[in-house]
């Protein structure tokens, strides 16, 4: 069975949950976003977490409104729901009013579980209402367990084959690259974006990554593997610098101006951390791409003294900026 509902939301929380939809992919085939494919994964995958921690909330509030000045049942409920609506799950009082509406199309799972909403949860509240409150509540969440909620089911046999520590079948990407791999852990990128999953090719013994969002008909074998503790070590200190790259680290030298301090100590998003400081050169032991991908923005207040392949790397990015833009013509 299929249905539709209008949810009404501000344009804020609106972009918010569009901009996690493009983040996490949701995709259809004209190249636009999926909004309803992510509200409909995020309904299933959520509302059991959003129930249990409303009512944990909900009792532990009216516990305290009735040690103050006891109330009716329903007037005490009346109160903590209202406190919960405009000061816990609204942040933003001015844009929390309803200037957006969104047509939700539901089937299937997501179906049933708009059923169980209207038919238990609401009491007072509509249902765009509840809605737009467990949207406000997964915002509230910072975006790597957003994404473990997304992605619930890939976590969950993701988790299960690293825990009994057997090999793991997944295809991976839009190119539909199989693999078979034998699981370590999961790493969260600095900027806590993403969950990659940490590994290694038993056939080729290399080490690997792969964006667990990007994992698709995952399946845990019944091929158990023998856990070896040097490898996770390695792959614990790469998943602390750089986990979507699995590349060893260089040792770097980078010149800096009074002005390329300023800009390190001030951008922190994937900041690479300093071995040692010397006058004006700053030492780095650190992944190559991820010096590249830090330090091409700082310009010549940062200017790579070596290895060669950072130097020349970074050199040809800005090569290639200033043949786009003419070359050095004026």
């Amino acid at each position: 069975m299929t249905e539709k509902y209008k949810i009404y939301l501000s344009e804020d929380t609106k972009t918010r949950l569009i901009n996690d939809a493009e983040l996490f992919e949701f995709i259809r085939s004209d190249g636009k976003v999926n909004l309803n494919s992510f509200l409909k994964e995020l309904i299933v995958n959520y509302f059991d977490q959003y129930r249990d921690g409303r009512d944990i909330l909900m009792n532990s509030m009216l516990d305290d409104i009735n040690s103050v000045r006891p109330l009716k049942p329903k007037d005490a409920y009346a109160l903590a729901d209202r406190i919960i609506r405009n000061y816990i799950n609204c942040n933003e009082p001015a844009t929390c009013g309803k200037s957006a509406v969104i047509t939700l199309t539901v089937s299937g799972e997501s179906h049933s579980v708009i059923r169980i909403i209207e038919n238990n949860a609401l009491r007072d509240s509509s249902l765009s209402g509840y809605l737009k409150d467990m949207f406000l509540s997964y915002l509230s969440i910072p975006r790597n367990k957003r994404e473990e909620i997304i992605f619930a089911n890939t976590y969950y046999l993701v988790n299960k084959a690293i825990d009994e520590r057997r090999k793991l079948s997944f295809t991976s990407g839009s190119f539909g690259f199989k693999a078979v791999v034998e699981p370590y852990m999961i790493a969260v990128s600095k900027d806590e974006q993403y969950g990659y999953l940490l590994c290694r090719d038993p056939g080729t013994k290399k080490q690997h990554s792969y964006r667990i969002s990007r994992l698709s008909d995952v399946f845990v074998t019944n091929d158990t593997f023998e856990r070896d503790e040097k490898i996770a070590e390695e792959l614990r200190v790469k998943g602390l610098k750089c986990p979507h790259s699995m590349v060893s680290d260089i040792h770097a030298v980078i010149r800096m101006t009074e002005r390329g301090r300023q800009m390190y100590k001030s951008i922190v998003k994937n900041r690479p951390a300093v071995t040692s400081v010397d006058g004006d050169l700053y030492y780095f032991d650190w992944p190559e791409l991820q010096l590249v991908d830090y330090f091409k923005r700082f310009g010549k207040d940062a200017v790579a003294v070596s290895p060669r392949s950072l130097k020349s790397k970074i050199k040809n990015y800005y090569s290639s900026s200033l043949d786009a833009y003419g070359g050095s013509k004026k």
